[in-house]
């Protein structure tokens, strides 16, 4: 017989573990939060390491939640606004915030991209050499050839800009009409002069008002819709960018940072109006209105992200411009990548609106030409604003 093991004596009871209570209120703690009076269990008091990251977590959610956003934002075209309405939301990055970060991003990489170069050792913009004026501009030429030897170069160098920065064409569309309008106010004058066998007289940056020259005093911007207060604010305005058109003589980067600086505002504001032009052409497909914004946020968001890796290869072509076999690999595939951008857009509502081909394409033209305008009214208004607030 086998001698049966004594019985195991029963281990002492574990002492429960203290509830967690809220300094605060003194309520048992549940989680992370109060549920009496909404307190979280972690102040400021603690490592810098991690506020840095609940920082970025709070304002970006730049956690792993921005790796499984981006990859479907560049490549998966109407992928992230169809999870987002069939409800599975917390594992990407809001819609919002990806707009803002990438957006703000885009523009700043863009305004350090290029810079328009004044002391490279050729002329400048709107600067002419013109005899006896090493600083003459296309205000103060003195014949028509010299006029338009400016009126090319300055254009010329923002066809450049714009090339180089994807995105801001509209903008820089409006400068160089602006640079146009100007030489041919300026040749008038040389033409009027000459035929009055007169000297052509020199003309500083000025604005014009009423076909003269502005002054706050004798020739004030004076709208009679308005009322006296907003005819001082605009004259207040004009005097303002007055002095800065100084500046941007002298240094034209003044301009192109503060119009890129103001880019991302513009699209914001521009992201309602897209979401309406959406709903309108889609009115029968009988979907809230927030469901073309959310779409709206993501297309622009996934512009913004296009652009920073268009300005990112064009950096890496031209510093690697001393190897052809790295940098023309680099060039096709900035090329690729700006060839996907509309093509990406197409593909997303077709996927998203679930339409055939034939009116897919035809509202996708329709939506284009009118945001399009959009855009160049809002980059107008931008430029105008920019040239105000340097």
């Amino acid at each position: 017989m086998t001698t049966p093991l004594p019985a195991a004596e029963p281990l002492p009871a574990a002492e429960p573990a203290p509830a967690r209570r809220c300094q605060n209120c003194g309520e048992p703690l549940l989680g992370e939060h109060c549920y009496a009076c909404g307190q979280p269990t972690q102040g400021l008091v603690r490592h810098f390491s991690s506020i840095v990251g609940d920082f970025m977590d709070s304002v970006f959610e730049l956690d792993s939640r921005i790796l499984r956003t981006l990859g479907p934002l560049l490549l998966r075209p109407g992928h992230l606004s169809m999870e987002y309405f069939a409800g599975r939301r917390v594992r990407y990055v809001s819609p919002v915030r990806l707009f803002v970060f990438l957006s703000l991003f885009a523009f700043f990489a863009a305004k350090l991209s290029f810079d328009i170069n004044v002391n490279d050792g050729s002329p400048p913009p709107i600067v002419i050499d013109a005899a006896g004026d090493e600083d003459g501009s296309i205000r103060r030429a003195n014949t028509v050839a010299q006029v338009e030897t400016a009126r090319d170069r300055a254009i010329a160098a923002l066809d450049e800009a714009s090339g180089q920065a994807p995105g801001v064409a509209a903008g820089m569309d409006a400068a160089k009409k602006a640079i146009a309008d100007e030489a041919a106010r300026r040749i008038a004058v040389i033409e009027n002069a000459d035929a009055q066998g007169k000297p052509v007289p020199p003309d500083d940056p000025t604005l014009s008002f009423n076909g003269r020259a502005w002054d706050p005093q004798t020739n004030p911007v004076k709208i009679d819709a308005l009322p006296e207060a907003a005819n001082t604010r605009l004259n207040l305005l004009a005097g303002d960018a007055q002095e800065n058109i100084q500046r941007i003589q002298k240094d034209p980067n003044l301009l192109k940072d503060a119009f890129l600086s103001n880019v991302p505002t513009t699209l914001f504001l521009l992201l309602p109006l897209f979401a309406l032009l959406l709903k309108i052409a889609y009115l029968f497909k009988r979907r809230l209105y927030m469901e073309h914004l959310i779409v709206a946020l993501h297309s622009h968001s996934f512009l913004c992200a296009g652009l920073l890796l268009v300005l990112a290869l064009d950096a890496l072509a031209g510093w690697t411009a001393s190897m052809p076999w790295l940098s023309m690999p680099l060039g096709w595939a900035e090329i690729a990548l700006i060839a996907w951008l509309p093509l990406y857009l197409l593909l997303m509502q077709k996927r998203i609106y679930g339409q055939g081909w034939p009116i897919t394409l035809v509202k996708y033209g329709a939506l284009g030409s009118c945001y399009l305008v959009l855009v160049s009214l809002g980059a107008t208004l931008s430029l105008l604003v920019s040239l105000v607030n340097m």
